[in-house]
């Protein structure tokens, strides 16, 4: 699914409202950005059955460069990660 089909979507599910594709964009934009405000000030932000985004921390570690084979360092990142609810488990 992509954005313009969830717009698409959210719209029609919302039809009672009468809410045009530039309100539902803006909502859909506002939703996501406050989400990712979430996770960067509190580490997760958790949406009751349907899951747990949440900041992974990776440590430094050993690679190795594939076309010369040596080793190099690669340095340690954050990452988002999700776990799902049971709810939503369940339901696939």
């Amino acid at each position: 699914m992509t954005k313009k089909d969830l717009i698409a979507a959210v719209q029609q599910d919302a039809s009672g409202n009468g809410l045009t594709k530039k309100q539902v964009d803006a909502i859909v934009d506002a939703i996501f950005s406050t989400v990712a405000t979430a996770i960067q000030t509190d580490g997760r932000y958790s949406h009751p059955g349907f899951g747990t985004f949440s900041v992974k921390t990776r440590a430094e570690r050993t690679g190795r460069n594939p076309q010369s084979g040596k080793e190099i360092k690669i340095a340690a990142s954050k990452s988002v990660g999700f776990k799902a609810a049971p709810g939503l488990k369940d339901s696939l």
